[in-house]
This record gives structure tokens, C-alpha cells and sequence, in this order.
């Protein structure tokens, strides 16, 4: 491709996301920050445009359906076409299987798995189509069977089910649009805490690979600072 594609990054307001954002942005890309509040999309997203760097707000509950669908069609109207797609908001309540609130079992599934199958399901094709595309699901190393399935509560299992999304995606869609899963790491930020050791840019980095494979790069895999980790 001559012109470096679209991105679109979830959760993109802060944290990793934000990192994310301003990662591909800093290498030429035209990034859609999408966020669920857009007041503080907005506020990123024009500090970085501030830098001479192309970045936009798209409002986005990753957690509501109606939502998905509002900014796909939001998409749509506007002519965007989304080659990369980086799955990173995610929620991650406390509690345990057994105790936590049941509206946060729910919650952990919608924000964690089905978002981001929602929004595969309407940019992907359309990558296909277009014979190019690029899936970045951030997951966990507490998704992973082989470090142990860790974390509390629905953490660690809908970072599993993301990961056998990644595999089953990578195995329905064409080469050319290749999907794969990585592990950002223990990150300081909201989520992670002031104690973590990795910065988001550290974290961003995988991302930013994955989100700019080569043809012959792979697909359906599990990264952790662009090297393969077991599922």
C-alpha cells in the first residue's frame, strides 16, 4: 500500500490506548481515537492534532452494542476506511467467579469479547475486500492456560476468550488481513497501578508491530514484546 493505512484504536483516551494512538500517529497514520467518553477523546485527541499529528475522536462504548453499531455507521457516513484495528479497551472488575456482581460477569463479556467480535465482524470484511487489514487484540498474560489463567474474577477468562477469537479469525479470514493477540504486559497506568515497571509507550510498541506487519508476517498468534508467547 502507498498511503499508510487508517487506524482505529478502542480506549484510546488513556493509558496504553493513548500511547497506541500517538504511536502510530507519530509514524504518519490517520488514527480515529475511539473513546467512550468523548469529551476526553476530544481533549487527547486535540492536543495531538496541536502536534501537526491526524488523529480524531470517535465516540465508542465498546460495551454496548448500540453503541458498535452507532459509530460503524458513524464510519460509514463519513467514507472512513479502517485498515488497522486495535481492540484495547477492556474492564477489569474485582471479585471472584463465585462472588463478583453478576451485571460485572456481563459487563467483563461485553467490554472484553463481544466488542471486539462486534467490531471485527464490521471492519473485517471490508478489510478483505479491500485486501488488506491488520487485528491487534490486546489481551493478557492472564489470559494465557500456559501462565495460569490468573487475575480476578471474568479477567482472566474473557482474556482467554479473546485469545480463541484471535485463532478463530485468523483461521475464517484471508492472509491478507492477518489478526493476532499480545500481552502489553504489568503497564503503569489506571488499571495496572503506580507500582508496574513497564511504561504504556513500552506496552504500544507490540501493538504498533503487529499493527504494521509485513505480508509474510504471522496471523493467530500470541505476542509479548514482539515475540511468541504459548496460549
Amino acid at each position: 500500500m502507498t498511503a499508510k493505512p487508517c487506524v482505529l484504536v478502542t480506549g484510546g483516551n488513556r493509558g496504553i490506548g493513548l500511547a497506541i494512538v500517538e504511536r502510530f500517529a507519530r509514524e504518519g497514520h490517520s488514527v480515529l481515537l475511539a473513546a467512550r467518553d468523548e469529551a476526553a477523546g476530544e481533549a487527547e485527541a486535540a492536543r495531538l492534532r496541536d502536534q501537526s499529528l491526524d488523529v480524531r475522536t470517535l465516540r465508542l462504548d465498546v460495551g454496548c452494542a448500540a453503541s458498535v453499531d452507532g459509530a460503524l455507521a458513524d464510519l460509514d457516513r463519513a467514507g472512513a476506511e479502517v485498515s488497522v484495528l486495535v481492540n484495547n479497551a477492556g474492564i477489569l472488575p474485582d471479585g471472584t467467579l463465585l462472588d463478583m456482581p453478576w451485571a460485572d460477569v456481563e459487563a467483563s463479556f461485553a467490554v472484553n469479547v463481544l466488542g471486539p467480535l462486534r467490531l471485527v465482524r464490521g471492519l473485517a470484511p471490508r478489510m478483505a475486500a479491500r485486501g488488506y487489514g491488520r487485528i491487534v487484540n490486546v489481551s493478557s498474560g492472564w489470559g494465557s492456560f500456559a501462565e495460569g489463567l490468573g487475575g480476578p474474577g471474568a479477567y482472566g477468562v474473557t482474556k482467554a476468550a479473546l485469545n480463541a477469537l484471535t485463532v478463530r479469525l485468523a483461521n475464517e479470514l484471508p492472509g491478507s488481513v492477518k489478526v493476532n493477540a499480545m500481552c502489553p504486559g504489568w503497564v503503569r497506568t489506571r488499571m495496572g497501578g503506580s507500582g508496574a515497571p513497564r511504561t504504556p509507550e513500552e506496552a504500544a510498541d507490540t501493538a504498533y508491530w503487529l499493527g504494521t506487519l509485513p505480508a509474510d508476517g504471522p496471523s493467530g498468534q500470541f505476542f509479548r514484546d514482539r515475540r511468541a508467547i504459548a496460549w
